[in-house]
């Protein structure tokens, strides 16, 4: 994207933040099962976590500024009580070093279909990256399936790392692709995105 676009990022309180994904998650066909507030808040609470949003002006009213992406991250540690959590810790156990180190995953995210493409994404995650990175985390994990391709053509150009491919015994588009990246301070410095963040009141 040219260096001259500049993103709208809002960085959301938990209450506040959950009620705003959940608004934006029905913008998404292609997510099967959309989150409440209430799991959002259920599972960020008491741990670490980050909720960022990106808004834009719509196209045909340059007036009405809509949220276009999101990326929801938090923590997750070696000895999890949440069995997905735990699922996930024992999936990636021999890619992924937990113990003694400061690992963020990225839950859920996304940018609504018609803003695909400009960058709004790349934007949210390179300020999580720089938010980890300052918070004193090692590594970012992120989740996807091997269906969602924009997604994974996105964590591509973010040079984010396969680590872990499980293939679905019954249809390969639903495999599960687990992928890493190392934060360091190369990475911040890499970042390209000229970005605007306001912390919600």
């Amino acid at each position: 994207m040219p260096s001259s676009v500049e993103y709208h990022i809002t960085q959301y309180e938990l209450e506040q933040g959950a009620l705003e994904i959940q608004y934006i998650e029905e913008y998404f066909g292609e997510f099967p099962r959309k989150k409440t507030a209430a799991e959002i808040v259920n599972r960020l609470e008491g741990r670490s976590h980050l909720i960022l949003l990106a808004t834009a002006p719509l196209q045909d009213d340059p007036g009405s500024v809509v949220p276009v992406s999101f990326k929801v991250a938090h923590e997750v540690k070696p000895a999890e009580s949440e069995p997905k959590l735990v699922d996930l810790v024992h999936r990636l156990s021999d890619n992924v070093q937990f113990p003694g180190r400061r690992v963020l995953y990225t839950w859920i995210g996304g940018t609504r279909r018609d803003w695909r493409g400009q960058g709004h994404f790349r934007a949210l995650t390179e300020e999580s990256e720089a938010w980890a990175h300052t918070s004193g985390y090692h590594e970012v994990v992120v989740k996807t399936k091997n269906c969602f391709y924009d997604m994974r053509g996105t964590l591509d150009q973010l040079e984010f790392n396969v680590v872990k491919y499980e293939v679905h015994p019954r249809d390969n588009r639903q495999s599960k692709v687990y992928l890493s990246k190392q934060l360091t301070s190369d990475v911040v410095r890499a970042h390209t995105s000229t970005r605007t963040v306001v912390y919600a009141d």
